[in-house]
């Protein structure tokens, strides 16, 4: 007998465009090699995902932009085509937090986690984390928020140089402007230029201390809390590898035994009374050792199939057993087990993995992800090098005065963090892949 009630489907939503959101793919198998049927609502016209065999259906995802209104209304569409109850998981911030307001109005047709409305809007939302930290005393990064340019360009002699912005609702910045989630900014100058934009990218911004990266800094933590509170499956890893290098999504990363980590997760989602799947990242401080928490995602992260432990749980799987009044099973830990994703880190494929290994794409019981994953990559990573080449119009890019390659437009700060976008009162969406969007590990 199945450890899983197969007759409830699953149902996962997800309102970002990017083709390659491996975490889609892992949670479609996860759930359909147990029995589940998987239905995904999401724009998969050109990603891998569509192409596996443990995806029951593809159903048209909400527009660009769409309301919270709109969202409802295509999944009330998806539960009268499914016909019967279904366990519904948001994919993307800004999924989750659009099923999180309208919980009550979602609860005839789906199974979901009883959490409070306000809260993934609370944790996502960049400045609001800041508060949190604060009345939960976690550690995070200082953070100043400028009411205006003058205060931005103050903020460098009180934070220091390099500084840390970031808009605290990345969800609402406009597509093709130019505007990152997150940028590290050199000088007081880019700082004030920022805050300038502040209207353009629809949220305030925020200028924080740097943590600098380092060997044993980044780390992550996946977990689901279960109907009691009680934190289950999931665990601790380390980001051994991130795209961009140093920061952004997780590239390689490994299980890794940390019970301060541990501890410190399983008090946050405690206290927060938090229910369902999360993903945190945490930056340990090379001055005083302590673990700054940096995201707080209140769904599943895009590698939360590297905690699969010896009974088969994960995070994903957690969460339908539990809301389908089903046991979990007590399955050990697998610390050492790797995670690798192919197209961002190729070589690591290359060095031994003792301990296991799960891939992003592929799989040998189901290769049709792998093989359109290169196909797609290869268009992508081509369209790129054309685009720095020939500059965004297709034109050829003029040489500055000191002779090296140039738009002659200002010089934008780097990106050093990804971060995915959360809904407020419209479900923001971005058809930028994730190595390119200021979003998600």
């Amino acid at each position: 007998m199945s450890l899983f009630d197969t007759r409830v489907p699953a149902v996962l939503l997800r309102i970002d465009r990017n083709p390659f959101h491996h975490g889609t793919l892992g949670a479609v198998r996860s759930l359909g090699r147990a029995g589940v049927d998987v239905h995904v609502v999401a724009d998969c016209g050109r990603s891998p995902v569509r192409s596996s065999r443990y995806l029951s259906r593809l159903h048209t995802p909400p527009p660009p932009g769409a309301s919270t209104a709109d969202i409802v209304g295509v999944l009330r569409r998806v539960a009268a085509q499914i016909a019967r109850p279904a366990v519904l998981i948001p994919m993307d911030d800004a999924s989750a937090l659009a099923v999180g307001r309208t919980r009550l109005e979602l609860a005839p047709w789906y199974l979901l986690p009883d959490l409070p409305a306000a809260l993934p809007g609370r944790v996502a939302d960049k400045a609001e984390l800041v508060g949190v930290c604060a009345s939960l005393d976690v550690p995070h990064p200082e953070t100043l928020v400028p009411d205006g340019p003058v205060e931005a360009t103050r903020a460098a002699s009180r934070l220091g140089l390099p500084m840390v912005a970031k808009w605290s609702r990345p969800w609402l910045l406009p597509p093709g402007g130019g505007l990152r989630s997150t940028v590290l900014v050199r000088s007081a100058r880019e700082a004030g230029e920022l805050c300038r934009r502040a209207e353009e990218a629809g949220s305030r911004l925020l200028l924080q201390a740097f943590l600098p990266p380092g060997p044993d800094r980044d780390w992550f933590f996946h977990g689901y809390a279960d109907r009691f509170g009680t934190v289950r499956a999931g665990g601790p890893g380390r980001k051994t590898l991130a795209r961009p290098r140093g920061a952004g999504l997780t590239a390689v990363g490994r299980w890794t035994r940390n019970p301060q980590v541990q501890a410190l997760a399983e008090r946050i989602a405690g206290e927060l009374g938090y229910r369902g799947v999360f993903d945190l990242d945490f930056r340990r401080c090379g001055t005083t050792g302590s673990y700054h928490l940096l995201d707080f995602n209140p769904r599943p992260g895009a590698q939360f199939r590297l905690f699969t432990d010896t009974a088969g749980l994960d995070v994903v799987r957690a969460l339908h057993l539990d809301l389908t009044d089903r046991p979990l099973p007590e399955g050990a830990p697998r610390p050492g087990r790797a995670f690798v994703v192919e197209n961002y880190a190729p070589l690591s494929l290359l060095r031994p993995a003792p301990d296991g290994r799960e891939l992003a794409w592929h799989a040998a019981d189901d290769r049709a992800p792998g093989r359109a994953l290169w196909a797609l990559w290869g268009r992508h990573v081509t369209t790129r090098l054309l685009h720095r080449l020939n500059g965004p119009h297709g034109l050829p890019r003029l040489r500055r005065r000191d002779g090296r390659p140039g738009s002659g437009g200002p010089v934008r700060a780097r990106v050093v963090r990804q971060a995915t976008a959360p809904a407020d009162d419209r479900a923001g969406c971005s058809d930028r892949p994730d190595d390119e969007k200021a979003g998600s590990r």
